[in-house]
């Protein structure tokens, strides 16, 4: 685990294994860089002047046995222009020197990078920002490999230094809430980057126990029985092809009055999606364990908030199953009954997150809530609208659309609201039930969330279809933990307002 502190003082005097400071393009230096230069004879200015350094953002130059400085390594991180910086090259800058410090095998490092303006952002939220991604770059899911050594060589410790002793207050908070989100999004990405035959839909409910008994939360967890004796018809009907129990995990963050009605996060937590009947081709279908990522990313959400003690009442709701075909599973043409007591007809197995989500968000009623956010690995179709910058958002309330998009462009974590019309939801006609479960070969990743818009008219709603952004493709194969930096700010800014 990484250690953080943050400090004042004069880059030129710090002891350390490596500084990090920053310059920019047209030889413009940040005042700890200016500092360096001028104690070492004017050296930094004449690496920039030769061109060893170009300052383009993400742009690296590592400096050993630097005369003049204490330091035994100064790393030079360029920024791009000065007056363009922003919280989003703060983040590439980040991701750099993790990286860099990382490859030359440096344990403990001094980062200057908070003292950087930036438009509209202060110390707090640089820092924050900082520790968010280092934590974000030093991740590696090799938990399960059998030849993974105690890397004694990884960095272990960063020392960020801020401007002013005055800012210290400040930024230890910020320090504190930095490695709480990060915490959850590491979370995130362990639990999605495992594979359906550990993480099963009891091995997701243990997870969440631990966090219960962690943090106090009141947890109950429903097993088959319990959510037949709710109707549970639609969230049963696709377990009923796998030798694993399905389960309804309800966990809920208490920090707010008595008489506060709580916000709930419902999160898809299909732990294998095989396709059901309607069988996935087999390329790829490994990359079906992150079908759970919705749970997941509730679940490192429920622990950040914890760990930052949120002043806000929170539920977090995940059902969890698997889809596998068998000659018990949902078969093209069934129809099966929700828990609204609402009939469908599944035309296609493969669209079985919005089953086991519609009676989840029926269930979610019996809160009172005051907000309903579902996150899901919903569509392909989404993926193919947004690719993996956004995710697709969609709600009945034009406030809370708003108030998603501008948390999701603070923390980086951003979302593209899409529409929710009648046109689109009439595509869900059924001959034979109140509607079917897919609405053709167009528009599939609306008509999905008017299929769960069905079940939310109680509530003011939102839902996310992250299956573009939760995981990453090829060499770069893995979870990303999104979006718990995203729930984390929108559930904070809800907090400092209640």
């Amino acid at each position: 685990m990484m250690e953080y502190k943050v400090k004042s003082g004069s880059p030129e005097k710090q002891r350390s294994a490596c500084l990090v400071v920053a310059v920019f393009k047209d030889q413009v230096l940040s005042p700890a860089a200016s500092s360096i230069n001028d104690a070492t004879g004017r050296m930094i200015s004449s690496l920039l002047k030769r061109g060893d350094i170009s300052g383009e953002c993400g742009n690296m130059l590592m400096l050993p046995q630097v005369s003049g400085i204490p330091a035994e390594r100064v790393l030079l991180a360029g920024c791009g222009k000065a007056n363009e910086f922003s919280i989003k090259k703060l983040l590439k800058v980040t991701d750099g020197v993790i990286r860099k410090l990382q490859q030359n095998k440096i344990t403990e490092a001094s980062l200057f990078l908070p003292e950087l303006t930036i438009e509209n952002s202060d110390i707090g939220t640089r820092i924050e920002q900082i520790v968010i991604q280092a934590g974000h770059s030093s991740y590696q899911s090799d938990s399960l490999k059998t030849d993974k050594k105690e890397n004694k060589s990884r960095l272990q410790k960063i020392t960020l230094f801020v401007p002013e002793r005055s800012d210290l207050a400040t930024g230890r908070q910020a320090l504190l809430n930095g490695q709480a989100i990060a915490a959850g999004v590491k979370m995130a990405r362990q639990l999605g980057d495992l594979p359906g035959n550990i993480c099963t839909p009891t091995y997701l409910a243990e997870q969440a126990a631990e966090i219960a008994t962690a943090f106090g939360m009141k947890i109950k967890v429903l097993n088959e029985k319990a959510m037949e004796k709710l109707s549970m018809g639609a969230l049963l009907s696709v377990s009923r092809g796998s030798r694993q129990e399905a389960r309804l995990i309800v966990l809920e963050h208490r920090g707010g009055s008595s008489k506060q009605a709580p916000i709930v996060l419902v999160g898809k937590g299909l732990t294998f999606d095989a396709g059901g009947i309607s069988l996935k081709s087999s390329s790829g279908m490994d990359e079906m364990k992150y079908d759970m990522c919705g749970g997941a990313s509730v679940l490192g959400t429920m622990l950040a908030i914890a760990e930052m003690n949120l002043p806000l009442n929170v539920v977090a709701i995940v059902p969890s199953s698997e889809n596998l075909p068998d000659g018990d599973a949902n078969k093209p043409g069934d129809i099966v009954t929700s828990m609204s007591g609402q009939t469908i007809e599944i035309l296609n197995t493969d669209a079985e997150g919005r089953l086991i989500l519609c009676d989840a968000l029926t269930y979610a009623e019996r809160f009172k809530p005051t907000t309903v956010i579902d996150i899901a690995t919903l569509t392909g179709a989404c993926v193919v609208a947004l690719g993996a910058h956004a995710s697709g958002l969609f709600s009945n309330d034009e406030s809370l659309t708003e108030e998603l998009v501008d948390a999701g462009n603070t923390s980086q974590d951003r979302v593209w609201p899409m529409p929710l019309w009648d046109e689109y939801d009439h595509q869900l006609k059924s001959n034979f039930a109140d509607m079917a479960n897919i609405g053709g070969s167009k528009a599939g990743a609306v008509t999905a969330a008017c299929f769960l818009a069905r079940y939310t008219e109680n509530y003011n709603w939102a839902h996310l279809d992250i299956a573009g952004t939760a995981w990453l493709s090829g060499s770069k194969k893995g979870a990303t933990g999104r979006p718990v930096r995203l729930l984390c700010e929108f559930l904070r800014s809800r907090a400092s307002s209640a």
